[in-house]
């Protein structure tokens, strides 16, 4: 190689190292300015926070939504959750006002109504689908039973635990909170219970106590 070709190529060589070192100089100025490190361990920043606020607040009802009635509570599901609304539901006055079943039907057609405008952009929807209408008990069940004209074991999951949760919660519901439900068949009765799991993943297992033993009921 001749003395003008060495040069040359000594020359290169210092362009190529010169121009990669302020490469690395500008990355580092850059990234250090950002205040971004390197890293290799993932961030988990945890699920992206709700933006339905799952609460209707007095300010979104109007008076001419308020209808006159007794108010109960009705849970429908929010942001994956069952949360509880308060509707005024109109019972028959009478004997039915003592009635578990007609108490029990009313609650149950709340939960077939499409929520509300308020409730809706609150965040609230319902997975009881209707036409879904309850019976007392038959020769046999457990006092205070209750029958679905469909299988309780049949409903969407979200769907069953709305109904036991909210039977749960009010006077159709057994002293200890268990809610007592049959189907249209010959299958014996089953007791469910509304636990704070069922309220936070309601489309999971509602929790049950199994067939319940035949008795007379009264």
């Amino acid at each position: 190689m001749t003395p003008n070709g060495r040069n040359r190529t000594r020359t290169h060589a210092r362009a190529w190292r010169t121009a990669a070192t302020l490469a690395v100089l500008i990355t580092a100025v850059v990234l250090g300015g950002c205040g971004i490190r390197p890293t290799q361990v993932p961030v988990d920043a945890g699920p992206a926070p709700s933006r339905v606020p799952c609460e209707v607040t007095g300010e979104n009802v109007t008076p001419q939504a308020q209808p006159q009635g007794v108010p109960v509570r009705v849970y429908l599901v929010c942001a994956s959750q069952l949360e509880s609304v308060d509707r005024p539901v109109q019972i028959p006055e009478g004997k039915a006002v003592d009635s578990r079943v007609q108490v029990a039907q009313a609650l149950l057609d709340e939960l077939q109504e499409e929520p509300s405008s308020p409730e809706h952009e609150a965040g609230f929807a319902t997975y009881v689908r209707g036409p879904l209408t309850l019976s007392g008990p038959r020769e046999g069940d457990p006092a205070g039973t209750l029958r679905l004209s469909r299988q309780p074991e049949d409903l969407p999951t979200a769907a069953l635990a709305q109904i036991v949760c909210t039977f749960a919660e009010s006077r159709t519901a057994a002293t200890d909170g268990t809610v007592l439900l049959g189907g249209p068949g010959e299958y014996a009765p089953r007791g469910y219970q509304c636990s704070a799991g069922t309220k936070e993943r309601p489309e999971e297992a509602v929790p049950t106590l199994g067939p319940l033993p035949s008795s007379q009921a009264s």
